[in-house]
This record gives C-alpha cells, structure tokens and sequence, in this order.
C-alpha cells in the first residue's frame, strides 16, 4: 500500500492504450477546468490499429471518436469455402497515432508522465524512479490485467500496412477471409484498404494458446499478398498481439471487491467475450467519465458498471465455450460461416454487444455447426455464469 501523498492533480490515469487515451481526451474536452494527468511509458495509442462498426457507438458518443477515424468505408465483405458476402455497414478504422496527436493536442503542457508506474493507490501512483503522485483519484487503464481464474482462449494476430505496386483492388474491407488454410483454429485474414496502393493485412487467428510465432504469420501474410497476386514493394507499419476470449470466469476474481482503485477498459473486464473487441466498451466508459469523476466513490460506481457488462457478456462467454470446447479447430470456421448468413441488424448488435433475446434464440436455432452433444458437455464443464 502506498502512504498518503499530498494531492496534486484531479485524476491521475494510469496507461496511454486505447481506453486511457480516450478517457483522458474525453476529460480535456468535457472537463478543461480539471488538472488530468496521463501515465504512460511509451507511446500513447502504441502502434495499433482499431476499427469499429458504426452500430458500435452510440449516437451521443460519437462526439469522442469522430475526430480520430482516418478512414470509413460504406461496407465490408466476408469470405468462407462455401459462403461469400458483401455487407452494407458502415465501418471505420482510427490508428494509435491519431489517438496520441489528439491527446497531446488536448493536454495542457507536462500533463503526459513518461514514467512506469508500480504501485497504484486509490488516491496516489508509485513511479519506478521512487518517486509518487498524489490524485483525488487513480484509474487503472493498462490493459488486460491478472487472468488467473479466467477460462480463455485467445485472438492472436500481426498485422502489416503492405505497398502494392499498381494498387490492390479492393473497394472495401475484407473483415473475415476464412477461405485460407485453417491453422492451429480458426483462422482468417482481415484486410483494410487504406489508399489505392495501401492495404492492412492481419492475419488472425482463434487458438487454445497465447503463444505468438510472429515468424511464421509474415510468413503466412506474405503467401496471402502472393497468392492474391499483389506484387509488395514495402511493409509501411506491422503490429502484434492478442486478445482473451472469455469463456468463464467469475468478475470478482477478474476486480476483486477489495481493491479499491479505480478502473476502465480491459481491466475492468469491458471487452467483448467472444471476440476480444474493447473500443466500444472504452468509448462507453471514456464518454461517462466527465459526470462520474465529481463523485467520491468513483471506484465503486466504475466497479458496479463492469460488473453488469459482464454479467450481460454471459451470453458471448457460451458461445466462446462452444468455439473453444465443443468444435474441432479445423472446423471452427463453419461457426463463422452460418452466422455470417444471418441479418445485418443482428450481425450489428452481435459486434456492439447489444444482442436481443430474439437474435441469441436466431444465433442458436437451427442445424447447429458444432455436435450438440460437445456443446452441451462443454458447457457442462464450465462456470459461464
């Protein structure tokens, strides 16, 4: 436990990713009178790509997100062995880049700390250098936390910005390709075209490990680009990483009820379960925090709103049980393959996390894409409370 400090900010937010980024800019705009302090070591944003659908975010948020996308599209299409699709949705990607030269725009002068902090309190921070920083109040935004009693699996992914001589030919994004060897679970390749000459490839992949060969997947993004017959003159940008898929796991081992700190984004478990998507989470929390921060029991409001998203993600944890447990991994892929052929409206609210009891009847009717035997036994064995 950290030792009293004398308070010398409003809000000290520890972690510059995606969901401090946006809090700390949703403060600047919302609350300039406040001495909002971020805490990142590195560079706010990282190098990350985000997209998002525009059913994601709510109508009386886009006011947080609009100024960051760099690039929209009408529609996206996605690609199976025996199912292809165009969808007219609207989609957006932002970069970390964007997000950093928003949040350096917004920030009073030496409000950004490039230092690591080590120790949180619920009103002081513990920097490596020994030194502390005193706040009215702390959030804990460093990303995905302590997943010791979380049942996962894992999204994983690198993604290259390729230069293609002569221009790729997409119109739109390819947010699925799963036409692609299956490898390790379920794989598909995700490309965005960024300019005429410029596409984001991701190769992405569902598996029962966190273990990243970033190796062998530019390997893998290099036979895609070759195969597509895209002669590559240059990788202008790669990222790595992955994302949990939770299939169960109880909240109050995720934030236990004792730590009093407050917290936002993947910490606070407000991702999406089954595809391990937070921006929509981080805009929601980013966008109420203007209002929130005045209140004394900050930590606990912030608590008793992750909680409900994630008794509300119950639904997506079950359906990564019956991906992880219930199908085999080189016929994952099919799960992704009928349910791409259902309606626009509950493809969108699936994304957005908003699924009606109609659409999760839809999502599980019919002949299902995996035994019903495993699905139930899968379940069975697991606490997706």
């Amino acid at each position: 436990m950290i030792p009293p400090e004398p308070v010398s900010c409003d809000i000290a937010i520890v972690g510059g990713g995606l969901a401090g980024g946006l809090a700390a800019l949703a403060l600047a705009r919302r609350r300039p009178g406040l001495d909002v302090r971020l805490i990142e070591p590195g560079a706010v944003g990282g190098n990350h790509v985000w997209s998002f659908f525009d059913a994601d975010v709510a109508a009386r948020d886009r006011w947080l997100v609009e100024p960051l996308i760099g690039h929209h599209w009408d529609g996206y299409a996605v690609a199976f062995p025996a199912y292809r699709r165009d969808l007219s949705m609207a989609y957006n990607s932002i970069t970390g880049e964007a997000l950093a030269e928003a949040v350096a725009a917004a920030l009073p002068a030496g409000r950004l700390i490039a230092k690591s902090a080590i120790l949180l309190a619920p009103q002081a921070v513990g920097f490596d250098d020994g030194t502390r920083l005193g706040a009215r109040h702390v959030i804990d935004a460093r990303g995905v936390g302590d997943l010791i009693g979380i049942d996962c699996g894992w999204q994983k992914f690198v993604g290259q910005a390729l230069r293609i001589e002569g221009g790729h030919g997409l119109p739109r994004p390819v947010v699925m390709d799963a036409t692609v060897e299956q490898i390790g679970g379920y794989r598909f390749v995700y490309c965005l075209p960024f300019d005429a000459e410029t596409v984001f490839v991701e190769d992405t992949y569902y598996s029962d490990d966190a273990a990243l060969d970033v190796a062998a997947v530019r390997d893998r993004i290099a036979t895609y680009a070759d195969a597509r017959g895209w002669p590559v003159t240059g990788v202008e940008r790669e990222e790595t990483g992955w994302l949990p898929v939770v299939m169960a796991g109880d909240f109050d081992t995720l934030w236990p009820e004792d730590d009093g700190v407050a917290r936002i984004g993947v910490r606070a478990g407000r991702f999406h379960a089954t595809t391990g998507y937070s921006l929509a989470e981080a805009v929601r929390s980013a966008a109420a925090l203007p209002v929130l921060v005045d209140r004394p029991d900050l930590a606990a409001v912030l608590r008793r709103e992750a909680a409900a998203v994630w008794r509300r993600q119950r639904f997506y944890r079950m359906l990564g049980a019956m991906l992880f447990r219930a199908a085999a991994p080189a016929e994952r892929y099919r799960i992704f393959e009928r349910f791409y052929r259902l309606s626009p409206g509950l493809i969108a609210r699936f994304y957005a996390g908003a699924s009606t009891a109609g659409d999760k009847l839809r999502i599980l009717s019919g002949k299902p894409p995996v035994p019903v035997g495993k699905a139930l036994a899968a379940l069975a064995k697991l606490d997706w409370r």
